[in-house]
């Protein structure tokens, strides 16, 4: 019960930023429902993920690829362009406190000098933070690639 709980609110509070983001770019009104469902969808599945043990930058690429064909599904069914459910909802899943963490350490490298230990935090922080955005990337891109392969571009 208490996983399920914290599935809820994640569910809740994740659909903000999302409808943030798409109000922010001017997406119709009609459609900021299907940024607040997809932005709670995927960003509670990356959280169910996480918690079934799988690293975050495996779970946000599982998570984005899911919202991505979420959002091929949608934008065919609204004769929308498919960004327009797809980047607003996956925006909640950005990395800021590992990103946040790496710049508090590259300041204090900077201003206390060089440590392992620090050097250790540092670089774990940022590659993190660096494979969760790759994975926020290419999981969006990829029911594109795979739907739309066979399409000319012209």
């Amino acid at each position: 019960m208490h996983l399920f709980t914290l599935f809820l609110i994640d569910a809740w509070f994740a659909w903000i930023p999302a409808v943030g983001f798409a109000m922010v770019f001017n997406v119709p009104r009609n459609m900021l429902i299907y940024c607040a469902l997809g932005g709670s969808f995927a960003h509670s599945l990356r959280f169910l993920l996480m918690t079934m043990g799988i690293p975050i930058e495996g779970a946000t690429f599982i998570a984005s690829g899911a919202m991505g064909f979420l959002g091929v599904y949608w934008s065919r069914k609204h004769l929308v362009p498919r960004p327009v459910f797809t980047v607003a909802a996956v925006i909640p899943m950005i990395p800021g406190s590992l990103a946040f963490s790496t710049i508090l350490g590259l300041m204090e490298l900077n201003s206390s000098g060089y440590s392992v230990k620090l050097m250790a935090i540092i670089t774990e922080n940022g590659l993190s933070t660096l494979f969760t955005l790759s994975a926020l990337s290419f999981g969006l891109a990829l029911p594109s690639i795979l739907i739309y392969r066979g399409r000319p571009i012209v």
